[in-house]
């Protein structure tokens, strides 16, 4: 089936912060990123107008399901907005498969990143990045034999083979809620008392692998660190994320022959590689893992898509490893397609410090994983903690378990609106 989008009628990426300290890091390394928040591009054009003639056009059955208004009992008002999928409430039912195409983004980089200052186990208030000049290449199409290893050591088919695109049981506490995708599972949690549980789904597929993209990064717009620098297995891509940005939405056009359009969600991988926000040789400019974006095609239409990195290297922890930052922009792009959702405000909590008023549901549990999934392939995956649409708009909860999250972090709902 086409796209469906469930209307409620504000952008988030997943974001390293650098951190005072590194877990197991020796004392001749730089300290290690941690998370933070960083709103993405808005590309414009995205009125309410837009908005509505997308959802029209690209709804299941070519019709949208229309829901009028959540109540937020957190503040007693009304939210409106859109979601992938069918209607989930009143015993909402049906199959959505959204069709997927993973681009994998090869990149060349032409400066190496050799050292960082720092004193105390602090970065020194310049944030600089020793530079030299050098090649390297990261590039998610090929074995990887120092930070993976055979047979899973291709990244794309690694990402391709996981529990985001093929089907795990998945039992969230006490609750089975099917065996299927990860973000479906999710979806189903999300409003396991409201749905029809024997047939509502809100799925990814078919999934499909396309030519990747070749990036000749310019030597001022990225590097590479060398693994000296962080105790990596491999080298630390850090390219400017507007450079990304404009790989990304610059290929549209291009890829319509291989099946992309706004009834699709096109992920552009990277691999080992994050992105700065601003000038890449400043240590705190680092980095975003990846973000969920929208922008206006025509009048009517809106192309949604994905840049996020598949990180090997454990330079961001156990938390950020292999499909950790897929499935929290990938979650957030099922919620909040069109990064414009509003929720009574909340914050400080997860990458969030101040308060923020939108539906991203990975961003209040950044760092905090849900059980490790193996796969038939014998992968380990990562998959990050999601929150329930009953936290950000109040109880009683509609989620398995009564609970506020998929692995029960959260218990209760975000409390009285943030400030």
């Amino acid at each position: 089936m086409k796209r469906g989008i469930v209307l409620l009628t504000a952008c988030a990426a997943f974001v390293f912060l650098t951190a005072a300290f590194g877990l197991g890091q020796s004392v001749n390394q730089a300290p290690r990123p941690h998370l933070m928040i960083h709103h993405p591009t808005n590309h414009g054009g995205m009125t309410a107008g837009t908005v509505q003639a997308a959802i029209a056009s690209s709804g299941s059955g070519g019709r949208p399901v229309l829901l009028c208004g959540v109540e937020a009992t957190r503040d007693g008002n009304f939210y409106s907005g859109a979601i992938v999928g069918n209607n989930p409430f009143n015993h909402g039912g049906g199959t959505v498969s959204v069709p997927t195409q993973i681009v994998p983004l090869i990149l060349h980089t032409h400066t190496l990143g050799v050292k960082v200052s720092f004193h105390n186990g602090n970065f020194r208030a310049d944030g600089k990045i020793t530079t030299a000049p050098g090649d390297a290449t990261f590039d998610p199409t090929i074995p990887d034999n120092s930070c993976l290893a055979a047979p899973n050591n291709v990244p794309v088919e690694v990402l391709q083979q996981s529990p985001l695109f093929q089907d795990a049981n998945f039992n969230f506490g006490s609750t089975n809620v099917g065996t299927t995708q990860y973000i479906d599972a999710f979806q189903r949690g999300s409003f396991w008392d409201v749905i029809n549980r024997a047939t509502y789904h809100s799925r990814l597929g078919p999934v499909q692998i396309l030519d990747p993209i070749v990036v000749d990064v310019p030597a001022n717009q990225g590097l590479a660190v060398i693994p000296s620098v962080f105790g990596t297995c491999g080298n630390f891509g850090i390219v400017n994320i507007n450079l990304i940005d404009q790989i990304a939405t610059g290929s549209f056009g291009d890829l319509t022959s291989k099946g992309v359009n706004p009834g699709t969600f096109p992920i552009f991988m990277l691999y080992n590689a994050a992105m700065s926000i601003g000038d890449p040789t400043n240590i705190f400019n680092c980095c975003a893992g990846g973000y969920h974006n929208a922008v206006a095609t025509s009048a009517t239409t809106i192309q949604t898509y994905s840049p996020l990195d598949f990180d090997t290297t454990g330079v961001f922890g156990t938390s950020a490893l292999d499909t950790a930052i897929a499935a929290h922009e990938v979650g957030e792009w099922a919620n909040d397609p069109y990064v414009n959702n509003p929720t009574p405000a909340w914050g400080h909590t997860g990458q969030v410090g101040g308060c923020q008023n939108n539906l991203e549901v990975g961003d209040p549990l950044t760092g905090n994983l849900a059980p490790l999934v193996t796969m038939p392939n014998g992968f380990n995956y990562h998959l990050q903690e999601l929150a329930f649409f009953s936290w950000f708009y109040g109880a009683p909860s509609i989620a398995t378990n009564g609970w506020f999250s998929d692995n029960g972090t959260f218990l209760t709902d975000a409390g009285p609106p943030c400030q």
